[in-house]
């Protein structure tokens, strides 16, 4: 039987499958084999060994149409990462880290800059930034519901993964877009016999017909991808494709060097200042790792 995997916990993997039952499977251990881990959003066929106590193992994974890492999530048609513009402050590395991932698995993102209410001109600030970049932005309040309808019509129709920093009121805003969203989670969580939905672990939820979420936990890190190397970090970087180029060195870095076409267009405020600060940094970064794999 073909399902979908919805969430995956200590080694068990909850299927809602064609006939409408959730089973709860274990995953083959040809998957160990192969290096292979089914992940929430999978698409797979799976085995049934108890219909009454709705029970199976998966048996394969159907082709991905792209897959996650952190989130560990697959199917996915864009991620949405959720910011407060206050309390807690954003921590621009951390944004920029995210976005260079997502670059890198060329996952189409939306930008949420929660908590409007807090900090208005601040939130438009930060929102000029982001935009300058190539990202879409939005400004919402999950408690007054200020920019929620906006953020709803570029979610219907679409499987969208939700992430960001514990506190910046992912859940609040998720249940002002979809308010029977808890509910729903509550669902599942009943089916599997787990307790009141908490974002513990990746969860796949239908809100409306054709219109997934994925929930996840909230993250305090995030690793650039192991790929990213110093020469391929500046494509990572949306708002530096104008000026990529036209340096006067083929081999720049855009951190040193003269008659830097990137450096220049900082300097004129057309590429904002916390995101070239973030791309120096994770140069540095880069330049360490290498370091240390050469020993």
């Amino acid at each position: 039987m073909i399902g979908k995997i919805i969430k995956g916990i200590g080694g068990f993997y909850y299927v809602a499958a064609e006939d409408g039952i959730v089973y709860e499977c274990k995953a083959r251990g040809v998957f160990r084999k192969i290096g292979m881990r089914p992940l929430v959003g999978d698409d797979c066929m799976i085995e049934i060994l108890d219909a009454a106590e709705h029970i199976g193992n998966v048996e394969e994974v159907l082709p991905r149409r792209n897959a996650l890492i952190r989130p560990a999530v697959a199917n996915t048609d864009q991620a949405i990462v959720i910011f407060a513009v206050s309390t807690p402050e954003p921590s621009f590395g951390l944004i920029d880290r995210y976005l260079v991932q997502m670059s890198y698995a060329d996952m189409p993102v939306q930008i949420v800059l929660n908590k409007l209410d807090q900090n208005r001109e601040r939130a438009e600030d930060l929102k000029k930034i982001y935009e300058n970049a190539g990202y879409p932005v939005f400004l919402t309040s999950a408690r007054t519901g200020e920019g929620v309808e906006a953020l709803h019509d570029s979610l219907a129709g679409r499987t969208s993964v939700f992430s960001g920093p514990s506190g910046v009121g992912k859940s609040s805003l998720m249940n002002r877009l979809f308010p029977d969203f808890d509910a729903k989670t509550g669902e599942v969580s009943e089916k599997i016999g787990r307790g009141k939905h908490t974002t513990r672990h990746s969860e796949l939820t239908m809100v409306e017909p054709g219109t997934y979420l994925c929930d996840t936990p909230g993250f305090s890190s995030v690793e650039l991808p192991e790929r990213v190397d110093e020469e391929s970090l500046p494509l990572c970087f949306p708002e530096f494709e104008p000026y990529l180029g036209k340096c006067r060195f083929a081999s720049c870095r855009h951190l040193a060097e003269p008659d830097c076409a990137v450096k220049e267009a900082v300097e004129e405020g057309k590429i904002g200042e916390t995101r070239y600060a973030s791309y120096r940094a994770f140069q540095e970064l880069l330049k360490d790792r290498r370091k240390t794999e050469w020993k």
